[in-house]
């Protein structure tokens, strides 16, 4: 009986070993943009949880690694090859960017461990332009090309203006800028015609009256909450599909991965802890304030959001002639 039970507990001894994985040495957080960007906002909103609760005894280092549109942090993610003490901070740059640049790391280098938030999209103009609807827009770029403007050239903000262009046949002439801040600057200015902006991008100008709403590319219409505008809010912008954009939802993920080659374990304890994070009042605090949908993916279900996405970009970017050689 005694040799049974000592058997027994042997025969756990590895699963709770493989449970009790933890960080050995400080963590560090790699992030795929400069500092004050979205993702260095996301990436400190998670530290700061993470200290505020205790959830993990080890120090946490922010470190920001954007340059290429983020690129250097992914090819730092590559060579940190093992180490499970590295977090890489981004977005689908890290599966989409090496469809338009031949980069020294593929998207298979870095080890997925979870989507925590969805950056939505809404189609804004100048406050005084005489479009009142996205269909005004339309009937305008049939007529005549207008000036979008957007966060880099062959990124998201470029890749949804080509998408409304093909489903629609408006014509747009694009400008890239640095960033969408940029952009939702240019856009005040009257300098552009519209972009194609996050809400929190453009709060500030759209509170002053400088620009409009049209429509959000969303199954649904944003949550309510305060009023950003006069009497208007997030929850009163209608729906693109809805407006005569064939386009049902688009979304950026803000997403974690680690290097290639750790131990299963040490994804699961991190999976773990972003899940935690997630769960928090300060989670939905971070999501309120900068105009996020919050949608935790990991496992099979972040792997398969992947590959849906990377199919419907692949697309648009052979359409336009983006893919690298």
């Amino acid at each position: 009986m005694l040799k049974t039970l000592t058997l027994a507990l042997a025969a756990l001894l590895p699963a709770a070993a493989a449970q009790a994985w933890e960080p050995q040495k400080p963590i560090e957080f790699v992030v795929t943009s400069g500092p004050g960007g979205g993702t260095d906002s996301f990436a400190r909103a998670v530290q700061a949880i993470i200290v505020k609760h205790k959830l993990v005894d080890r120090p946490i280092i922010v470190s920001n690694k954007g340059g290429g549109s983020g690129a250097e942090g992914f090819v730092y993610g590559k060579g940190a090859a093992g180490d499970p003490h590295k977090l890489v901070f981004g977005t689908n740059n890290e599966y989409l960017l090496p469809f338009v640049a031949n980069l020294p790391y593929a998207p298979e280098d870095l080890t997925p461990v979870a989507a925590m938030a969805m950056d939505e999209f809404v189609l804004w103009v100048n406050g005084e332009a005489p479009y009142k609807s996205a269909a005004e827009l339309l009937a305008a770029a049939k007529e005549t090309p207008l000036k979008f403007g957007g966060s880099q050239s062959k990124d998201v903000d470029q890749t949804l203006v080509s998408m409304v262009g093909e489903a629609t046949g408006a014509r747009f002439t694009y400008i890239p800028f640095k960033s969408g801040n940029e952009a939702a600057v240019q856009l005040a200015g009257g300098h552009i015609d519209g972009n194609t902006n996050n809400p929190n991008e453009n709060r500030g100008q759209w509170q002053a009256g400088m620009v409009r709403p049209l429509c959000v590319f969303a199954m649904q219409r944003l949550p309510a909450g305060p009023k950003v505008s006069g009497d208007l809010g997030w929850a009163d912008i209608p729906l693109c599909r809805d407006e005569g954009i064939p386009i049902d939802s688009y979304q950026m993920p803000r997403a974690v991965w680690l290097p290639g080659g750790v131990p299963a374990e040490a994804t699961a304890f991190y999976t773990d802890l972003l899940r935690k994070v997630s769960e928090t009042p300060e989670w939905q605090d971070y999501l309120a304030k900068s105009s996020q949908s919050g949608r935790f993916l990991t496992g099979d279900e972040w792997q398969a959001y992947i590959r849906a996405e990377q199919d419907r970009v692949r697309a648009v970017y052979q359409k336009q002639g983006w893919l690298a050689g």
